[in-house]
């Protein structure tokens, strides 16, 4: 079997997504630092908010949400709650179990985050999803091209 090839028209379609990417990224560093806190702090407490319903907020649930080592995301969690951010509580049917909760402080911090961000995927977003529909619509191509050879 023959392997891919990339056009150039591959690497200018992935050049302009992962530049639409970072982007809204660089607008959420910023953000985020003007409110106060750190980016991946901000990720985690975005990550307690926005668990599937399925999932409890445990560290190695967390962990995983953002792809951070186990020790690196207690050290997140350690900072959040020294500021005030989140506080850690006891399962109700398993006391050896320990949550995240986001506190008043927390919950206002991401709310008005979010909102922000928000807005400024309302601005952005077209554009992320044209750099990604580019993406998408040249692999979907050139996928049927090799399925017809």
């Amino acid at each position: 079997m023959r392997s891919p090839t990339i056009t150039l028209f591959d690497y200018q379609s992935l050049a302009e997504f992962r530049y639409q990417i970072r982007r809204f990224l660089r607008f959420s560093e910023e953000a985020t630092r003007k409110a106060g806190i750190e980016p991946r702090q901000h990720q985690l407490l975005l990550a307690i908010k926005g668990l599937p319903a399925k999932e409890r907020p445990r560290i190695g649930a967390l962990a995983e949400r953002l792809q951070l080592e186990h020790h690196s995301t207690v050290e997140l969690a350690n900072r959040l709650a020294k500021g005030g951010y989140i506080r850690r509580v006891r399962d109700r049917h398993d006391r050896r179990e320990v949550l995240l909760e986001l506190t008043a402080k927390g919950e206002k911090a991401l709310r008005d985050l979010s909102i922000h961000h928000r807005a400024e995927l309302q601005t952005v977003g077209p554009a992320l999803m044209k750099a990604l529909l580019r993406v998408l619509r040249a692999g979907e191509t050139r996928s049927r091209k090799q399925t017809a050879s």
